[in-house]
């Protein structure tokens, strides 16, 4: 068996016997050739235009990000979209596992691509060996595509020095089960006390976005949490802030986090327009 990348960048999986029993197996992940914007997920029913602004305003205050949910929810769809709202002037390090993040406008951004193994079992290069080398070419911003071994602990360690507003995602059923899963890849690579990883946790991801798909195939954002440390109970905690169910149009907002209230002072936004956002999306709760 064989992953390979064609030369448009869509990804190829090929089986042949005697592991595919009825024969050679070839899948082709194949992909727009134009990258989809916040705009463009919003237009297909994603999420509304309250959820949109407020990703764009995590993005903008370098918020870290973690794009949690199931194979085909559309977690590297989102991620992309996420990325297409970092500022310009900023250098951005992509690292995945197969590329497939794509940077048509941004002018600053380096990517890498980890490498299996050869025939003799020589030359592998991690998603974790690029997230150490990372650290050195002065990032502003670190994309991982996916964390799903020990290199979670290296990327919890880039966020929590001063790479803010990194975004990654992860293969996970709910935004509970990604702080679970962070915590068994963290111990691959370190035998760290639980509340230890747990604070680590808190510290370095601001918000969790569960996506999911429906059972006619579209995709939407069924959750959004907030992370943060209780030190009397020493664990993480997630504090719901959106929930849309499979027959919800708009979703509903429990809340806003602290941070949304300070953006006009931090220049992210106008003190109007955040008012307006908050009436509309947090009066209810």
């Amino acid at each position: 068996m064989v992953n390979a990348r064609l030369p448009q960048g869509h990804r190829v999986h090929v089986v042949i016997p005697p592991l595919a029993l009825d024969g050679p197996v070839l899948t082709i992940r194949k992909f727009a050739r134009r990258v989809m914007t916040l705009a463009d997920m919003q237009a297909l029913g994603s999420f509304d235009g309250a959820m949109r602004q407020f990703l764009t305003w995590a993005v903008r205050a370098r918020k870290s990000v973690a794009v949690s949910g199931g194979t085909g929810s559309g977690k590297t769809t989102l991620l992309n979209a996420l990325s297409c709202a970092i500022p310009h002037e900023e250098r951005i390090i992509t690292i995945e596992d197969s590329a497939e993040l794509r940077f048509l406008e941004h002018p600053h951004v380096v990517r890498l691509e980890a490498r299996p193994r050869n025939a003799e079992g020589l030359g592998e290069v991690t998603i974790r060996d690029l997230v150490t080398n990372a650290l050195r070419m002065r990032p502003d911003r670190i994309v991982v595509g996916e964390c799903r071994g020990a290199e979670a602990l290296d990327m919890l360690q880039a966020m929590n020095t001063g790479h803010d507003g990194s975004l990654t995602t992860l293969h996970a059923n709910s935004p509970e089960e990604s702080v679970a899963r962070l915590m068994t890849m963290v111990r691959y690579g370190a035998d760290l006390p639980v509340d230890v990883i747990e604070a680590n946790i808190a510290s370095a991801i601001d918000l969790v976005v569960q996506t999911a798909r429906a059972l006619d195939g579209s995709r939407r954002i069924a959750e959004v949490v907030a992370l943060s440390y209780d030190r009397e109970r020493r664990r993480c905690v997630v504090e719901p802030l959106f929930k849309c169910g499979e027959t919800e149009a708009c979703g509903t907002w429990a809340g806003a986090p602290a941070w949304v209230a300070d953006l006009p002072s931090r220049g992210c936004a106008g003190r109007e327009e955040v008012d307006a956002w908050m009436r509309a999306c947090c009066s209810a709760a």
